[in-house]
Order: structure tokens, then C-alpha cells, then sequence
């Protein structure tokens, strides 16, 4: 039996690879977490290094997939120790670990390793993140390739899907401030018109990974970095606009042209997808059908 382990498997990416490989797979698939344990997983802190190489023994797993990590460029800015812990050593320690019992491992990366200014990036561009996020997931790749042959990086834009809460996704964050303006006494909410972002439903990860995943089951295991993206480019300014004809909302949008935010975000990561879709490998749901699914599943109470 093809065993999947899936390290975070509460997070966004986690809890919708968990939800695609059981539904989709006869492949047993084990399923970790740290901060929401729930009934069906397995509660691992990727920091400890006897750990995670105590449930890989147990576990041996023939493929793992690292999606735990530190997302939050402010966090990772004011705590680069954080950062480092769960983004760089977390990586290499798992790789290791599956390295030592041969099995495949993808880690997921960002698209703020690149600093926005040549669009779109390939696979092989040249990296020169612009912060502290960007930097411990370029070190993540990197240790990942230095730990492992059997290992591929896939990197991924903004991210958005099924939630837990308003905050999970910097899209649906965007949610309380648009409803907040379209209230009879609300304030005009200001939204960045400036940094071009690239919506990623998260099914739609899912999906491409168990692609990944199907080929190494076959013996045709894809190494190196690979990416994917959706193909919407919009600023925050646009996709607020567009939950707000969503939710139905009368809200009062202000675009800010110019960056606003403390920790330096890129202009425009564009991932270049081509590597993957010449292997056939990829779906995209369009954006407005996607978050109308997202908000029907978490609808707006006030």
C-alpha cells in the first residue's frame, strides 16, 4: 500500500491534500499536526528532531509532503529565529529523516523568493527574496536539495480555500474590513492597488500534488522546483472588489496606489507554471466560482 505522509495537515494546503488523497486515492495516508490536533491526525512538533524521526520510523512512509511552515512575512520579519526553526531546520530535518527511509519529499516554497521585478519567474530564475519569509524558504529549498536526491520544491503564489477562519487566507482577511465598510455608519476601507497577486485555490493545489504524487507511485518521481499558479493576476484592491460582489456587499473600497505595508513585499511574483503543465500536471478553477464556493462553506455572519 502507497503511504502518504502529509506534515500539517491543518493548514490550508494540509487539510485540502488530506481531503483530495482520501477521497480521490486508495493510498493510506497519515496526516500530521501541531496547533489544531484533531481525532485522525498525529500530533508532531517539527522542531523536535527525535521526533520526526520517531514517527518516520514508525510511520515509513514512501512519500512526504511538508506543508507546515511559518507564512506570515510580519511574524517572520520580527522573529526570524521562528522563521528559520519551522521554515529552514523543520525542512532539512524531515528530509533527512525520509532520506533515511527512501522516501519521496515535496516541500512547499513561495513565490516571495523573487523580489517582483521581472515577471513571470521560471523554475530556474534567479532568486533575491526582499524579506525574511522569502529568505527562510529559499534556505528551506536549499537545505531540502542539499539533504535529499529524492526531493522537489513546489512554490505557490497567495493562496486561498476552504478556511477556519476569516484570517487564514490573506484573501479572505479581507472579508471583516469590506463588510465593516458597507455597514450604514462604516468608514471607506483602504486596499493595496499596487502589489499584482495571483489567487491559488487550494483544491487546486491538491489536486496538482496528488498528480505529483501519482507519478511517483509509477516510479517517475519529479525532483528539483517545480511551481504553480493561477492565472488571475489582481491586486488586494480587485480581489476585495470581487468578494464584495460576492457577499453581496454595498462595500466602500479605497485604492491605496502605493505600498503601505512595514514589511517590503515584491510587485509581482508571476510563478511561470510550464514545467508541470508540460507534464500535464495542473487544473484552475476561476476565481469567482472558487471564493463563491469558499464563502457558501463560511458565510458572513457579522
Amino acid at each position: 500500500m502507497f503511504k502518504v505522509a502529509v506534515i500539517g495537515a491543518s493548514g490550508l494546503v494540509g487539510r485540502a491534500l488530506v481531503d483530495e488523497l482520501t477521497q480521490q486515492t486508495p493510498w493510506q495516508v497519515v496526516a500530521t499536526t501541531f496547533s489544531r490536533p484533531r481525532p485522525d491526525t498525529v500530533a508532531l512538533d517539527i522542531r523536535d528532531a527525535g521526533a520526526v524521526e520517531r514517527f518516520m520510523e514508525r510511520e515509513a512512509p514512501n512519500a512526504l509532503v511538508i506543508a507546515a511552515a511559518e507564512r506570515r512575512p510580519d511574524v517572520c520579519e520580527h522573529d526570524p529565529a521562528l522563521a528559520r526553526a519551522l521554515n529552514v531546520d523543520a525542512v532539512r530535518t524531515l528530509a533527512a529523516a525520509a532520506n533515511r527511509c527512501g522516501a519521496w519529499t515535496l516541500s512547499i516554497s513561495t513565490d516571495y523568493v523573487f523580489d517582483g521585478r521581472h515577471p513571470p519567474y521560471q523554475h530556474d530564475a534567479e532568486p533575491a527574496p526582499l524579506n525574511a519569509y522569502g529568505r527562510s524558504k529559499l534556505e528551506g529549498e536549499r537545505a531540502l536539495a542539499d539533504t535529499t536526491e529524492l526531493g522537489c520544491v513546489l512554490r505557490l503564489p497567495l493562496l486561498y480555500g476552504p478556511i477556519v477562519s476569516w484570517s487564514e487566507s490573506a484573501v479572505t482577511s479581507l472579508v471583516p474590513a469590506i463588510a465593516a465598510s458597507a455597514a450604514a455608519d462604516g468608514k471607506a476601507a483602504p486596499m493595496d492597488a499596487w502589489a499584482i497577486r495571483y489567487p491559488t485555490f487550494t483544491p487546486d493545489v491538491a489536486y496538482v500534488i496528488r498528480q505529483m504524487l501519482e507519478r511517483h507511485a509509477h516510479g517517475e518521481a519529479l525532483r528539483g522546483i517545480v511551481q504553480w499558479s493561477g492565472d488571475e493576476p489582481m491586486n488586494k484592491y480587485e480581489i476585495a472588489v470581487r468578494l464584495a460582489e460576492a457577499l453581496q456587499l454595498d462595500a466602500r473600497l479605497t485604492p491605496q496606489p502605493t505600498p503601505t505595508d512595514a514589511t517590503p513585499r515584491p510587485h509581482n511574483c508571476h510563478l511561470a507554471s510550464s514545467r508541470l503543465e508540460a507534464l500535464g500536471i495542473g487544473r484552475r478553477t476561476p476565481f469567482d466560482t472558487a471564493i463563491r464556493q469558499v464563502l457558501s462553506a463560511f458565510p458572513w455572519r457579522g
